[in-house]
């Protein structure tokens, strides 16, 4: 049999892609839906960006047929838009003209008809499914999860196997790409496609325990080559430190933007900072002048104008976790780091003063 779906903002807000998960079965999306859309489009972070692909999601889809009168979906269902029922009454208790309540009465309209079959209100809203229950509405949650297009972006690092005995050559000059190769739990190997400066993590097939770190060169896998650097005096702590490390270290011809994305407290902005003064102070090639420092002002939004002080002053919160990665670089005692914090603050200052960074 097949069912009517009727979707609420906050399922498209989570999934944009949740109208193509319906199988046969139609979708309606009332009027009110399109509106939050819209007011939700230029919201900042995971919700607008969403709001925005719903949007695009539903363009293409105009693009093909009207959507007042229905467009076939893949899954073989049609997806359409209902802006009627605006003369359905509810009980008192549930004043019509808030936005939840309005999909209400678009179900509620459609439930009536003979021709819309079993209506069901997908939401996540859980009062919502409250209020549906109480008018004797079938209401469901929206639980078919995908694996998000953040989780799905490059990572810059794959892992592979590759034969035991070309250790010492990876080791000297670096292996050939066809020489690498994955593994299923049956042992059946798949080929990579590699991207230039991808990491790479190897693992002899012979070796349960030795694991080597390398980085996609032309057609090899070559060894890291500044695995033993230590920028101002930092030593990487783990796999990612390495890459990091590797990243950054390398000239710009060879890498000219290094991106690095990882979780809070991964060491991305005091590793930055690290190679940055490494590369302005110890490099004998003067590769670069100075580091350019930049924040986004999201806390403050667009009211950072009405705080007191200069320039430096308004922005001087955004910069604060700079400066106490820089009182960690600078100087490295943990237990003597804070005895004369007059000093420290000059030497931060300093290199301000000098324009070694800016911001």
């Amino acid at each position: 049999m097949i069912k009517t779906y009727v979707i609420d903002t906050n399922v498209l807000i989570q999934a944009p892609y949740a109208i193509e998960c319906f199988e046969e079965n139609n979708l309606v999306l009332p009027l009110v839906v399109l509106e939050e859309l819209d007011g939700l489009k230029k919201a900042e972070g995971e919700k607008g960006a969403n709001a925005r692909a719903a949007v695009r999601k539903l363009e293409s889809y105009r693009q093909k047929g009207d959507l007042l009168q229905g467009v076939k979906l893949p899954g073989g269902g049609i997806l359409r838009i209902e802006k009627n029922f605006v003369q359905v009454e509810l009980p008192q208790d549930i004043p019509d003209d808030k936005p939840d309540n309005r999909i209400l009465k678009v179900c509620k309209g459609l439930a009536e008809t003979e021709k819309e079959g079993q209506v069901i209100l997908v939401t996540k809203d859980i009062v919502l499914r409250l209020k549906a229950q109480i008018l004797g509405i079938r209401a469901e949650d929206f639980e078919r999860e995908r694996i998000s297009e953040d989780d799905a972006q490059y990572t810059g690092r794959t892992e592979i196997y590759f034969p035991e005995e070309k250790v010492k050559e990876f080791k000297k000059k670096g292996i050939p790409l066809t020489d690498a190769y994955q593994s299923d739990e049956e042992g059946n190997r798949s080929t990579l496609t590699f991207h230039e400066n991808e990491f790479v993590i190897l693992k002899p097939d012979q070796s349960v325990k030795k694991t080597l770190l390398g980085r996609v060169s032309g057609d090899k896998i070559v060894p890291l080559v500044y695995k033993k650097s230590k920028p101002y005096g930092i030593s990487p702590r783990n796999v990612g430190q390495y890459f990091m490390q590797e990243a950054l270290m390398t000239d710009a011809e060879t890498a000219p933007l290094v991106i690095i994305k990882g979780m809070a407290g991964t060491a991305k902005t005091f590793y930055s900072l690290a190679v940055g003064l490494e590369k302005v102070y110890n490099n004998l090639s003067q590769e670069y002048r100075r580091v350019i420092v930049c924040r986004p002002n999201a806390q403050f939004d667009d009211d950072i104008g009405f705080l007191p002080g200069d320039e430096k002053e308004k922005i001087a919160p955004l910069m604060r976790p700079v400066i106490d990665n820089l009182e960690q670089i600078i100087d490295s005692d943990e237990k003597k780091r804070y005895e004369d914090e007059d000093e420290l603050s000059d030497k931060i200052t300093e290199i301000f003063e000098r324009g070694i960074i800016q911001t």
